[in-house]
């Protein structure tokens, strides 16, 4: 029993407690990104309670908090709009058709998860560079910074000239815009003195409940999480158990069509949110020195998202920001996700009335003490000490993490760094060059030869002017693809054609592979029975009898 308890938890207390801060935290945030998609909160909400708990469950990454995030729902908004648009065209028009595209689009989402989990493509999440996961964690902490700030408005219906009902924002100002800022300096100030003074009540959790008592017992007239959904829109948060949505599959047309349609949709939010997902896992992963599985985690988004499209939930991935609060609440083990998911569900079935009191400015201090602690300060103090193009890349990231998104921000960095690696080994291609006694010319090759650097590559020689015996000795560089071995071949060719003999050392055994597999002609030309002088290997046992690790090598 202890055993299987252990595959969740190594410290429950700590865990349930975060879930439970956690799940207050994440009702506001995806309750926000609901009014974005133009979706009902509880669909929403549903979401991120089963991705929340299928992937807390059979997830790679314990401590990871998952649920529907707000770089997955702005890729629905216009899939939703035009599927209404569509749905209206039939010949038996169906009023939100774009609600049945979405929820297809969300299984659709999970089965490309799934694929890229069964081959294995968590891994290419390794590829990305230090420099564009600070600029990503910069990035994301400002753009959750901003959120708060407008939450410092609320929004007010409008009639247009039209007839059109509209949302208007307007900024708090005068005795609510005192008192909410009093109320978010208050919960701000809980959680950094707390701690100091005792670390076995989390302190956002505890900052919340001060925060929600004290607005309740003063009476005090400030915007909580119930106005700020009915201001959106919403009509509360009361609701019952999500059950399979058979309503999608006698309004959702099977077809060609449908396909072509969603799959573009489907297709970036399984990107974006396995990006985000992994991304995360690899911030938890650095957070607690520990390491997690980016393909079991790919397999469990993706079946929590077919999950949630099948019982009329939205889409949902890894949450940075509640995944940061939940490290910092103490939550390590798998039990902190099932809690939080557990407990959001909790707080839709039964405690709704509760929940709906809790002042909006309680989250916001919380959610502005967790940018305090993502937010990558140190990049400021080494941006002068890394290299020009590490931080170009991570200023970059930030910036179109901000503006666009965090899929298109990691892909930027990921290829600018790329191309900053492969120009800087392209410059570093080099060739000693020496004469042998019996008039053979050696052309010393040191560093990699690949795509970028044969240019400068082919320069290094000049088959016209050159001896009648040539040897290209490798010792020092390393071929590494098919350009490459072009520019080898062609430079053969070069002095053949002038009737010169030129020979090839020391090249690796997968890179004669690779020749020999590309040209017969190579054969001729490597010379295979020569050492190479690096490397010798201890034939004779008896000329060592200390052990190796005596030896100074």
């Amino acid at each position: 029993m202890n055993k299987f308890i252990r595959k969740f938890t190594t410290n429950p207390k700590n865990d349930v407690l975060s879930g439970i801060t956690v799940s207050l935290a994440m009702i506001p945030e995806v309750v926000a990104f609901a009014f974005v998609a133009q979706i009902d909160p509880l669909m929403a909400l549903s979401g991120a309670f089963i991705v929340g708990l299928i992937a807390a469950i059979f997830g790679g990454r314990p401590g990871l908090i998952s649920g529907a995030a707000g770089a997955v729902a702005v890729i629905f908004v216009t899939m939703i709009a035009d599927g209404h648009a569509k749905g209206m065209l039939f010949d038996q028009p169906i009023e939100n058709m774009g609600f049945f595209y979405l929820m297809a689009c969300v299984i659709l989402m999970g089965v490309i998860q799934i694929f890229a989990g069964v081959f294995k493509l968590g891994r290419f999440v390794r590829l990305i560079p230090h420099p564009v996961m600070m600029g990503f964690v910069n990035g994301l902490a400002i753009v959750i910074f901003w959120a708060q700030v407008k939450m410092f408005s609320h929004k007010e219906m409008v009639i247009g000239e039209n007839g059109v009902k509209e949302y208007v924002s307007t900024f708090m100002f005068g005795t609510e815009l005192y008192i909410m800022i009093a109320l978010v300096l208050l919960t701000m100030g809980i959680i950094w003195l707390l701690p100091k003074i005792t670390k076995k009540i989390p302190a956002a959790l505890t900052a919340i409940l001060v925060t929600t008592l004290l607005a309740i017992g003063i009476d005090l007239d400030v915007s909580t999480v119930g106005s700020y959904i009915i201001e959106g829109g919403g009509t509360g948060l009361k609701g019952e158990l999500p059950t399979p949505n058979m309503e999608l599959w006698q309004n959702l047309p099977l077809n060609l069509d449908t396909l072509k349609f969603i799959l573009p949709y489907a297709f970036l939010a399984a990107s974006v949110g396995l990006i985000e997902s992994l991304m995360t896992m690899n911030l938890v992963d650095e957070m607690t020195d520990t390491r997690g599985n980016g393909d079991k985690e790919c397999i469990a988004q993706g079946t929590g998202n077919i999950m949630s499209g099948l019982f009329g939930g939205t889409g949902g991935c890894g949450m940075i920001g509640q995944t940061v609060i939940n490290l910092n609440a103490g939550g390590r083990g798998r039990l902190s996700g099932i809690m939080m998911a557990l407990t959001l569900l909790t707080f839709i079935l039964f405690t709704d009335k509760l929940i709906e009191q809790v002042p909006i400015a309680a989250l916001v201090g919380v959610m502005f003490m967790m940018v305090i602690q993502t937010f990558a300060w140190s990049s400021f103090r080494i941006l002068k000490k890394i290299p020009k193009s590490d931080a170009v890349v991570l200023i970059i990231v930030s910036a179109v993490t901000v503006i666009f998104d965090l899929a298109i921000a990691v892909f930027v960095g990921v290829i600018i760094s790329a191309l900053s690696f492969a120009w800087q080994n392209a410059v570093r291609i080099r060739a000693r060059k020496r004469v042998k006694e019996d008039g053979t010319k050696v052309y010393e090759i040191w560093g990699p030869l690949f795509f970028g650097s044969i240019q400068a590559f082919n320069e290094k020689f000049d088959p016209k002017n050159d001896p009648e015996k040539i040897e290209i000795d490798f010792v020092e560089s390393r071929v590494s693809d098919h350009s490459a071995l072009e520019a080898i071949f062609n430079i053969v060719e070069k002095y053949e054609a002038e009737g010169k003999t030129i020979k090839l050392k020391h090249l690796s055994q997968d890179c004669k592979a690779l020749m020999y597999k590309a040209s017969p002609k190579f054969k001729e030309v490597i010379v295979e029975d020569i050492e190479d002088p690096r490397y010798h290997l201890v034939a004779n046992p008896e000329d060592f009898p200390k052990p190796l690790s005596e030896y100074k090598l």
